[in-house]
């Protein structure tokens, strides 16, 4: 290993800007970097509370020598650089040497750490007075804080409840295990163990995170690109794992990415994935999906934000290279899917706006038991049955639900979840019952659903509730009202005419009747369109007739 060094003037002035821990999640987040730069192979992470009572962390890593431990605590002190040249050409996470001092600056910090020789060495700092003794710990480093912001009584004072910053935390855990899918993490809240990966591999850490469905339906994947001037150093390599598309989610928080191995929330990155599935994606849905980017040090900078979320590349190709490595993994058949439209007319399949309210419409025929042909006027209508009667029965929902009622669900039902999704159910009870749901964890990834909206007796499944977990924790504007009304929308889709269903002529008018009655008929919640129309002239000039009345 290096030794730690204080770093130079200059150096010194190029980070300046220092580590700041404003949340538990922060220090979770440096000490966990500086794990899986001193090549841990297992982490474990245990939070009491809300974080505040204590925060520790605890690696196999390579660990300190007895001199290094007492300089660690220093501020402008790393083992990672060397002089202001290494900045740009950092290959570690932790590279501001500014973690444990920034943590020891708001709290009661113990580091207990050994280089592999025979005895260790423990470091204790609290306000400001360091404290060194010998200590018995195998080879690595386990550091915990205690006291969180006992000297900064307003920032604790803005801290969430007890299970609001733990889901922080375990949202971030969760990122950093997908990610280094070859480290074995733990994470643990009042003792009892959260969730677990095996650090075998992609597959098994989504089993870990998520559950054994989104596992199942997952494909790994690997993509190299030359850089945009082809040289031998400059190449991007793009792997990580895939969820098929029938596994999806209404946000894009489930699409994890990663930058020479640290985790970003970078929505520039997440739309290149994104785009990368293409038309496979239901529209306004979002994959479940492990992205890692690795490319030179000197191509990106990871300096533009103070909590490192984001990043700069010098070669804005590199979105254009995510996006090729993800659409060429799933290229394969069995994932694309089938039905797209070749044909001269294609260009005249329109949705139909709202110059017609459907009052002169009449019904024709059904075609393969999904689509209701209809004339009006002088055009040819072909109406989504499905797509119609949700925009119906959401109409109908919206009009009559107030506070949406809810049934029980006898037996309980019980959902494998993620960590993250568990501390979601334990931190929006309040905001679940609004909405009609009660649930709750006991423990191993697992909630119990005894209650589910009903409105107007259309029940929801206790499925569902991934969703409207999904969509409150999908940040700023994601209100239980704008929620309410996305649920609205799935409970219309469920009860809804299905492909496959033959209507009689009748049936089909009293749909089409409705449908023009509604605020909106052109679209179903979704936004799909729920009408097409080819006008005359169209058929005209594909059958070449000359008079379409009478030649």
């Amino acid at each position: 290993m290096t030794r730690i060094r204080r770093l130079d003037p200059e150096t010194r002035k190029e980070i300046a800007a220092g580590e700041v821990i404003t949340r538990p999640v922060d220090a979770v987040r440096e000490l966990v970097e500086n794990s899986l730069d001193a090549d841990a192979s297992h982490i474990e992470v245990a939070v009491d509370g809300d974080g505040t009572d204590l925060v520790r962390v605890r690696d196999d890593g390579h660990g300190m020598r007895r001199e290094d431990a007492p300089l660690a605590v220093e501020r402008h002190t790393t083992s990672k650089l060397t002089g202001p040249g290494d900045i740009e050409r950092v290959s570690t996470l932790g590279f501001r040497g500014e973690a444990l001092p920034s943590i020891a600056h708001v709290a009661d910090l113990t580091v207990t750490t050994n280089d592999g020789g025979p005895r260790g060495t423990r470091v204790r700092v609290r306000d400001g007075a360091v404290e060194t003794e010998t200590a018995g710990r195998a080879r690595g480093t386990t550091v915990e804080v205690r006291d969180l912001f006992h000297n900064r009584p307003a920032r604790r004072k803005h801290l969430g409840s007890a299970k609001a910053e733990f889901a922080r935390v375990s949202k971030l855990l969760s990122r950093y295990a997908l990610c280094h899918s070859d480290t074995r993490f733990s994470l643990s809240h009042d003792g009892r163990e959260t969730f677990s990966t095996p650090g075998s591999g992609d597959t098994d850490a989504l089993l870990g995170v998520y559950d054994r469905t989104v596992a199942g339906q997952s494909t790994t994947f690997s993509f190299a690109a030359d850089g945009s001037d082809g040289g031998e150093g400059n190449e991007t390599r793009v792997d990580g794992v895939l969820c098929y598309p029938s596994v999806t989610r209404a946000t894009r928080d489930h699409v994890h990415v990663a930058v020479n191995g640290r985790p970003l929330v970078d929505e520039s990155l997440r739309r290149a994935v994104v785009a990368g599935y293409g038309s496979l994606l239901p529209r306004g849905r979002a994959p479940v999906a492990v992205v890692r980017v690795t490319l030179p040090p000197e191509s990106v900078d990871h300096n533009v934000h103070p909590a490192k979320a984001e990043v700069a590349f010098r070669d804005d190709s590199v979105y254009a290279r995510v996006e090729q490595g993800v659409r060429d993994a799933l290229s394969t058949a069995d994932l694309r899917r089938s039905g797209d439209v070749a044909m001269d007319l294609e260009t005249s399949l329109t949705p139909l706006d709202g110059s017609s309210r459907l009052g002169d419409v009449t019904v024709i025929g059904q075609f393969r038991d999904l689509y209701l042909l209809c004339a009006a006027d002088d055009d040819l209508l072909v109406v989504d049955q499905h797509a119609a009667h949700e925009r119906i029965n959401y109409e109908r929902l919206r009009a009559a639900v107030g506070d949406v009622p809810s049934a029980e669900v006898d037996p309980p039902a019980t959902l494998s979840v993620s960590a993250a999704e568990a501390s979601l159910v334990d931190s929006l009870t309040d905001e679940l019952g609004r909405l009609g749901y009660e649930a709750s964890t006991f423990g191993g990834g697992t909630v119990r659903v005894s209650r589910v909206p009903a409105p107007l007796g259309r029940t929801a499944t206790p499925e569902s509730l991934r969703a409207v977990l999904a969509a409150l924790d999908g940040g700023e504007g994601e209100t239980p009202e704008r929620v309410r009304d996305e649920l609205l929308k799935e409970l219309a889709c469920h009860p809804s005419l299905k492909a496959g269903e033959t209507l009689s002529v009748e049936t089909g008018e009293k749909l089409i009747e409705r449908l023009g009655a509604c605020d909106q008929p052109y679209a179903c919640p979704h936004g799909r369109p729920t009408v097409l129309a080819i006008d005359e002239e169209t058929l005209v000039r594909g059958f070449e007739r000359e008079n379409t009345r009478f030649g």
